[in-house]
């Protein structure tokens, strides 16, 4: 199910699923550890004794967020209770507490003058903790603690302080602590049902807890409870913490954090009065995503959505390094040289001694889960997708033309340029091109044009790097490999027979006959893949040079999805998610940055705005994809355009930032 409000400041991350339930809590990393795993931290309204949770289908919702923040703007009805609910959460830009305000106003219908009053509303308010702390319930303790006057969940060096205020108060008196999922028992949350809480003080194991707030409402009225979880490393901070928010009040983190978000979103000035609202709105709220997925220590996490798990058994809780090199190019394009600044340097940290990433690291920067060989066929070859080496280097200097900070680049230069270009150079085969390696999709083993031309582009990157820095032995020999391999590239990944290139070539063993006469050393692959962009897009070649067209114009033709939906698929007969077996019609899913990338193209090839216009349209189509509350997701159903796969993926945000800015860039020279 998709994240569809994730709220963050980079050490803090909450997410709600379309429900509005809250289903993942990051701390103290984003994408680390989740102390939920997935378990729903219910919120349910008891009225006059009837009770609904968020899940309840009856509710009416409406999911987003302020404009320009990352304080959520939700609104829920429901008939049957006769209540309004108006909610914002935020995480505070600068603690690490989890804050919600819920306005709670009595929707039932009033009595003529003269007729006698409605009665007072009875309306408590419900919120469920169930956390399994450092992703494991055993040894979790859950305690009420008369000092806070709130509930403390705590394991080893993690705490975690639930309170609250109501229109009375400050403090909890209603709850309720127990086991869950032991035996038969469910939750506390199957306590809060009657409305009424057993105010049991202490439990320990697989634990949970919930907390109550009762609300007088007058008829027609309306009134607000706040409610927080403060985390910290040991009790004393949180209750520091939850000291600071009853002197400081609620209301004043809420209002703090919208205006640093607003501050954020609007620093780097861009006018965006020639597009259409939607897509003007998924600019901003694309940086805003983006943001939440970004741990303040530098790694830049894919995604955040433990449902893949059922799917895939492991998350996109991590930071691939070619993820984190693109997400930090949009950065870049957007003004912000902080957030990749922090990338770079993790970077730095993380890459081999020989100069090359492997696979993927955790937020906090060991080597992540694998499932990449180390020995295959009797030989030990390197686990890895060289295209993730090669645009860290391609990046950063994305990073140094655009802000120039020469003594950032100082203690980097060896470790992210000089001895990645060297490996990159000495890693080739006998015609120029690299060893074989695993794609940017992470399915296949070989050459690939995708690697081919991101190498070429982070060759050249470090020619330039050792010219400004007086190395110029090094940059003749970085821009010659580049050129060498642009050249390998024409020869041995151009099919002269299909007019277009390969997706992947595989180094013939002598004694083998070529697939193809003229494939030389390579048995070529040509499925069409949308992944060949980067032909053009690194600036490898032009993108009005005739192989590119030729190439791009089959990728159009080929990987586009004829139904109703629209957008391009990844290439063709894509299996992942598949739900469509419709070869002609639907060659995969949909997904949103390989629909951006024939939107670039079109950018980079137009000439008029006429030739401009559909490019635009397929940005509309990528920025719908968002629904109301702007999450872009990786992929959508070809027949429901409901989201597929994980929701946020931070690569389908980053890319609606560059091609919106790309769009703007070509608008502005075009009559």
């Amino acid at each position: 199910m998709p994240r569809e409000l994730p709220i963050s400041n980079g050490d803090l991350l909450v997410t709600f699923d379309s429900t509005y339930t809250a289903r993942d809590l990051y701390y103290p990393y984003v994408g680390k550890y989740n102390h939920t795993v997935g378990h729903p931290q219910r919120f349910g309204v008891w009225a006059d004794g009837q009770f609904a949770w968020m899940d309840d289908p009856a509710w009416a919702r409406h999911l987003a967020y302020d404009e320009c923040t990352l304080v959520t703007r939700v609104r829920l009805e429901h008939p049957r209770l006769q209540v309004r609910l108006d909610c914002a959460d935020a995480i505070d830009f600068h603690e690490p507490v989890w804050l919600r305000k819920v306005t709670v106003t009595d929707t039932r219908a009033q009595p003529p003058q003269g007729q006698p009053a409605l009665p007072p509303r009875d309306v408590r308010l419900f919120f469920h903790i169930d956390l399994s702390i450092q992703e494991s319930p055993v040894g979790d303790t859950a305690n009420y603690d008369p000092q806070t006057a709130g509930l403390v969940l705590y394991k080893g060096d993690y705490y975690f302080l639930v309170n609250g205020c109501d229109p009375a108060k400050c403090g909890i008196d209603h709850w309720s602590i127990g086991s869950k999922r032991i035996g038969n028992a469910e939750g506390t949350w199957r306590d809060a049902e009657d409305g009424q809480l057993g105010r049991n003080a202490i439990a320990q194991g697989s634990v949970d807890a919930t907390i109550g707030f009762d609300l007088r409402i007058e008829p027609g009225g309306q009134a607000s409870v706040h409610w927080w979880l403060a985390c910290g490393r040991d009790y004393d901070s949180v209750a520091r913490l939850n000291r600071t928010i009853y002197e400081r009040t609620p209301d004043k983190f809420l209002s703090r954090t919208g205006a640093y978000w607003r501050l954020w979103a609007t620093k780097e000035p861009i006018d965006l009065s020639t597009l259409p609202s939607p897509v003007a709105q998924a600019y901003t709220r694309s940086l805003l995503v983006t943001r939440t997925q970004i741990d303040n220590r530098g790694a830049i996490i894919a995604a955040n959505d433990t449902d893949i798990t059922h799917f895939a058994g492991d998350t996109y809780s991590y930071c691939w390094p070619r993820d984190g090199a693109l997400v930090a190019a949009s950065l870049i394009a957007a003004g912000n040289a902080a957030l990749p600044r922090g990338f770079f340097r993790a970077a730095g940290e993380w890459i081999n001694k020989h100069g090359y990433f492997l696979h993927k690291y955790t937020p906090d920067g060991k080597l992540a889960s694998s499932w990449h060989p180390w020995h295959i066929n009797g030989q030990s070859v390197l686990p890895i997708q060289q295209d993730e080496t090669a645009l860290v280097l391609w990046s950063l200097r994305k990073h140094f033309e655009a802000f120039r900070d020469v003594e950032f680049i100082k203690p980097l230069y060896n470790s992210l340029v000089i001895t990645p270009a060297k490996w990159m150079v000495e890693y080739r085969d006998a015609s120029g091109l690299p060893q074989p390696s695993w794609d940017l999709w992470e399915e296949r083993r070989g050459v690939h044009t995708f690697t081919v031309a991101a190498t070429i582009a982070a060759l050249h990157a470090a020619g330039d790097f050792a010219t400004d820095f007086g190395d110029l032995g090094r940059a003749r020999w970085f821009t010659q490999a580049a050129e060498q391999m642009l050249a390998a590239l024409k020869e041995h990944l151009w099919s002269a027979k299909e007019q277009r290139f390969a997706r992947m070539g595989t180094r013939i063993v002598p004694g083998n006959t070529p697939a193809e006469p003229g494939a030389g050393a390579y048995t070529l692959d040509l499925t069409r893949d949308a992944a060949n962009f980067a032909l053009w897009w690194f600036g490898v070649l032009s993108p009005d040079d005739p192989m590119v067209v030729a190439e791009m114009e089959s990728i159009e033709s080929a990987l586009r999805v004829r139904t109703q939906v629209g957008g391009y698929a990844r290439y063709e007969n894509d299996y992942y998610h598949r739900v469509v077996f419709d070869d002609k019609n639907v060659p995969g899913n949909p997904w949103v940055i390989c629909t951006l990338w024939i939107a670039q193209w079109k950018i980079a090839r137009a000439k008029t705005r006429a030739e401009l216009a559909p490019a635009l349209e397929l940005i509309e189509w990528a920025a719908a994809t968002g629904g109301t509350s702007g999450i872009v997701p990786e992929q959508v159903h070809p027949l429901s355009g409901q989201p597929v796969s994980v929701a946020p993926l931070t690569w389908s945000h980053a890319t609606i930032v560059i091609a919106i800015r790309e769009y703007l860039a070509k608008l502005a020279t075009l009559k």
